[in-house]
C-alpha cells in the first residue's frame, strides 16, 4: 500500500500514512470530473446579460416612408435591427445557467478529484494546521517550509477554521476550506491540495461508508 509523507508546521517528516487510490473511489471517471466541473462553472455565471429588442429601444412607430413609389426600399418601424440605433434582431435576455448533477454523482465526483490528487503526487500531507489567531505571516511561513510556495493551493481542514482562513485570504492563489465544503471543482483548479490527516481520514471514512452505494451508482448516467 502506498504512503504518503507527513508533514509537520516547519516541513519535517513526522509520519507516513498509508492510502489507496481505490480508498476513495474504485476509479476515477474523467466524463464523470468534466460533468462536475461543467455545473460548477455554470452555477457560478450571473446570466445578468441582457440586450434591448425593437420592442424596448426608444423611437417612433411610425412609418418612415409610404410603401410604393419612392424608389426606396419598403421600411416600417425606425426601430427595426437593421438600423442604426434600433433594437437586437435576436436579442439577448436574462437566464439562469444553474442546474444540478445527482448529489451521490457529485459527492462521488469530489472523491475521484482527491484521488486523482493522490495518483499525481499533487498532495502534500500536515499532521496538523492551527493558529492562535489570524497571522498572514505565518502562513506564509508554512507554506515556504512545505515548499508549495510557487503553486496555487487548496489547504483542506477537518473543520472551519477561521484563524487558519483569515491567515491565507491575503495569499494569491491560496484558498481554504473544511473538508466537508469540498467539491471537484475546487479540488481541480488548485495545482496542489494541502490536507490535514484529520481531514484526509474523514473522507476516506465517509468514501468507506458509501463504497457499496458507489459501487452500485453507474456514473455513465451522471451526464449532463
Amino acid at each position: 500500500m502506498p504512503k504518503l509523507t507527513v508533514l509537520d508546521a516547519k516541513g519535517k517528516k513526522v509520519g507516513t500514512y498509508s492510502i489507496e487510490v481505490t480508498d476513495l473511489a474504485p476509479r476515477i471517471n474523467k466524463q464523470l470530473l468534466h460533468d462536475a466541473v461543467v455545473m460548477y462553472q455554470a452555477n457560478a455565471r450571473q446570466g445578468s446579460h441582457m440586450t434591448k429588442s425593437r420592442g424596448m429601444v426608444s423611437g417612433s412607430t411610425k412609418k418612415l416612408y409610404r410603401q410604393k413609389g419612392t424608389g426606396n426600399a419598403r421600411a416600417g418601424s425606425r426601430r427595426s435591427g437593421i438600423r442604426r440605433g434600433g433594437g437586437h434582431i435576436h436579442a439577448i435576455h436574462n437566464r439562469d445557467y444553474s442546474y444540478s448533477l445527482p448529489r451521490k454523482a457529485l459527492q462521488l465526483a469530489t472523491r475521484m478529484a482527491i484521488a486523482s490528487k493522490i495518483r499525481d503526487d499533487q498532495i502534500t500531507l500536515i499532521d496538523k494546521l492551527e493558529f492562535s489567531a489570524p497571522k498572514t505571516k505565518e502562513m506564509v511561513g508554512v507554506i515556504k517550509y512545505l515548499g508549495c510556495q510557487n503553486e496555487s493551493l487548496l489547504i483542506a481542514t477537518a473543520a472551519h477554521a477561521p484563524n487558519v482562513y483569515k491567515s491565507a485570504r491575503n495569499i494569491q492563489k491560496v484558498a481554504v476550506q473544511a473538508a466537508s465544503d469540498l467539491n471537484a471543482y475546487s479540488v481541480l483548479s488548485a495545482r496542489r491540495l494541502v490536507i490535514t490527516t484529520e481531514a484526509l481520514d474523514q473522507i476516506k471514512q465517509r468514501a468507506s461508508e458509501n463504497g457499496a452505494k458507489d459501487g452500485a451508482f453507474k456514473t455513465e448516467g451522471a451526464k449532463a
